[in-house]
Formats: structure tokens, sequence, C-alpha cells
């Protein structure tokens, strides 16, 4: 951990309380054992995958047990994965829509369909001028 970004990340992580506090060296510098590590790595894969800091503090006390917690952590895995599931059609939606339009804008000879495609609320309003 070498920039003042991930100094300022860890710092929060301790001040959430997410890892426990490690210990210091004489000048001050954290000394991270194999298990701190290994906390840390765990909570930037969880945050790849999209949890929340809350969810994962929940997911690292889940994880000292994990056979007796298994069912949470499948329940807590389905709703993540219903969540991006739900973001993932959202996400569809908008690329073909994008692409209905640029395809429009591309295929029009006078302006740009996008443009006024995106302005359009289904009814005309007045033109008011800009004074």
């Amino acid at each position: 951990m070498g920039n003042s970004t991930e100094a300022d990340t860890l710092r929060y992580y301790e001040k959430i309380g997410l890892p426990p506090c490690v210990g210091r060296s004489v000048v001050g510098l954290r000394e991270y054992g194999e298990r701190d590590v290994s906390r840390l790595r765990f909570i930037q894969r969880a945050q790849k995958k999209g949890f929340r800091l809350a969810e994962i503090a929940h997911l690292l006390a889940l994880r000292e047990n994990p056979q007796q917690d298994r069912d949470e952590v499948r329940t807590l895995s389905t709703v993540k994965l219903e969540a991006v599931e739900t973001r993932l059609k959202a996400l569809t939606l908008l690329r073909d829509e994008l692409r209905l339009l640029f395809n429009l804008c591309r295929g029009a000879k006078d302006g740009c369909l996008t443009i006024e495609t995106i302005g359009k609320t289904g009814k005309k309003k007045p033109n008011r001028g800009c004074s």
C-alpha cells in the first residue's frame, strides 16, 4: 500500500471498523499480518462484486464461521445477484435505446433526431424564447 489514496482508504476502513486496527511500528507505520492482508483483499474483491461496505462488514463477520452461516451468505448473494440482474436489464434497455437514437441520428438528413427525441415529453410546450 503505497499511495495516499490507499492510505486514506485504509484509515477510513479503520474508522468504520471494517478491519480491526493493526499494530504500528516504532515510526508509526501500520504492520499488517497475513490475516490482515487477507481481510483487505476480501474487502477489495467484495467491492468489485458490487457489495457495499455495510454488506462487506456483515460478510466479514459471516466469514468467521462459513459453515454455520452458509444459508445467510447464500441469501445475501442471491439478493446481490437479483440487484445485478435488474441493473443489467435496465442497462440493456438503455443500450438498445441509445443504439436506436444513434442510428436515427446517423440516418437523418436534417438535424439529429437524438436531441429531439431526448427532449420530447409527449406534450408540445410553447416556445417562450430566451428573455
